[in-house]
């Protein structure tokens, strides 16, 4: 058995976790005194003030299971009864080659991605420090980029200073190593390559993509440059003309607390969805909005007569969009498994085979649109029922949803004075299709609500 420490190993630290998530996670068992992000390795080792504070953490954690935005981590004593100067200062650094000796290119990744990141923010963040030549924003180990200075001085200078720095409040954490390279190769003046030496450069390519020189798994990272016009200040560098788009931003900050939900890039501005293997039996418009409903608010629907299979779907923005491909993407509904991709319609125009649901008072996010981003989740076999009347039993509840699936526990309960009630179906293609068909049905002239919980369980209590 390993030693008790002051020092505790942490397994299973994801991208999306941050260091104010861990320092969260334990901070009612003491001070934490240092900290330590092994990025590369998905681990973390924390410091804590005392051998019984670290104890305190792992007796509570030995009954309940550790969970950081839905990711579940793992605690231990680790080996080191110390952290040292050099642990700290090697967390994240173990690259390959990269990072060997300081050089005047950087390698920078960027971790809790929620809004674009273009050559022009990078610019703006990195030319405090010397003069930037060169930029290529590229994807491979998430977002990263390479940034070129004139002389390495200036290179060392900016890694000290921003070195696990946030681009903006609680997000786009900058994590830089030195790079290997010795030039930057850039062909093109775009918002994902920049020469600022030769501004002379053609923005876009002919006929094929940017030559991948620097390794960029699946090419390179396309991003749509965002009008100032559309932008509020952020101030966590103190970078006042950096800017992220107001739209729904503070309910975003709210709700995902500057990280999104893994696989949500926060950059999509295409607002239409398709989606297909659809049940053309079973389906129809106010099912399809009941579900996509869910995860922003719909503006039109349209089943396509001439595929019938198939439908498209209008969404408020594109971050809605994009939460709503991400979620319900494989998943079942009435025998099929849903195709949910981006659509290259901009827009559902109106005509007589669209229905409008711009006005419709059953968009859930017309209002608590921070509490209904929180709750965007895939299907799950829990559903939460709410709005109820406050007369209502338990079986009637279950009598009007289980025509669905078996039901294999349910819970009754009050909170803030309202009838609310869980039911567990058997699988989750059962609670979609309860939700579907009875979401804003009634019960004795009550119009309910029914989403999905990321509950596993039902209480007893």
């Amino acid at each position: 058995m390993t030693e008790a420490s002051k020092v505790l190993h942490i397994r299973n630290v994801g991208a999306e976790i941050s260091e104010n998530d861990l320092l969260q996670l334990v901070q009612r068992f003491g001070t934490v005194t240092k900290l330590v992000m092994l990025r590369a390795k998905n681990q973390a080792l924390m410091q804590m003030h005392d051998i019984p504070s670290s104890i305190s953490v792992l007796d509570h954690y030995s009954t309940v299971q550790p969970s950081i935005r839905g990711r579940n981590v793992y605690i231990q004593f680790s080996s080191h009864q110390e952290l040292t100067t050099t642990d700290q200062s090697g967390q994240t650094r173990r690259n390959g080659d990269q990072d060997s000796q300081p050089n005047r290119i950087l390698l920078v990744t960027i971790h809790h991605l929620l809004y674009p990141i273009t050559v022009e923010v990078l610019h703006q963040v990195f030319s405090p420090h010397g003069f930037v030549e060169k930029i290529v924003i590229f994807q491979k180990s998430g977002l990263q980029a390479f940034v070129q200075y004139s002389s390495r001085q200036n290179a060392v200078q900016a890694r000290n200073t921003l070195q696990g720095r946030n681009i903006y409040d609680g997000c786009c954490q900058l994590d830089i190593q030195f790079s290997n390279l010795t030039e930057l190769q850039v062909n093109y003046n775009n918002e994902r390559t920049r020469d600022f030496t030769n501004p002379s450069l053609p923005s876009e390519q002919k006929h094929r993509l940017p030559a991948q020189s620097f390794g960029e798994a699946g090419g390179m990272y396309g991003i749509q440059p965002v009008s100032l016009h559309h932008m509020v200040g952020a101030h966590s560098m103190g970078l006042n003309s950096i800017q992220m788009p107001v739209a729904n931003a503070s309910a975003i900050m709210e709700a995902f607390g500057g990280v999104l939900p893994r696989g949500v890039m926060g950059n999509n501005d295409r607002c239409t969805v398709l989606v297909a293997n659809l049940n053309p039996e079973k389906i129809d418009e106010d099912k399809l909005f009941n579900l996509f409903s869910i995860y922003g608010n719909i503006l039109r629907i349209k089943l396509l007569r001439n595929k019938p299979d198939h439908a498209l779907i209008q969404m408020a923005d594109g971050l809605q969009a994009e939460l709503a491909v991400n979620f319900l993407k494989g998943a079942l509904l009435f025998g099929k498994r849903l195709e949910v991709n981006f659509s290259k319609h901009p827009q559902i125009h109106p005509s007589s085979d669209s229905i409008d649901y711009s006005g419709s008072k059953l968009n859930r996010f017309n209002r608590n649109m921070a509490k209904n981003y929180r709750y965007c989740c895939s299907p799950t076999k829990m559903i939460h029922v709410s709005s109820l009347p406050a007369d209502v039993s338990e079986d009637d509840v279950i009598s009007h949803l289980e025509e669905h699936g078996n039901i294999i526990n349910s819970k009754l309960f009050e909170a803030n004075g309202k009838k609310q009630a869980l039911i567990l179906f058997e699988n989750e293609e059962q609670a979609t299709e309860a939700l579907v068909c009875k979401h804003a049905t009634t019960i004795d002239g009550s119009t309910i609500r029914l989403s999905f919980s990321q509950l596993q369980s039902i209480s007893a209590s």
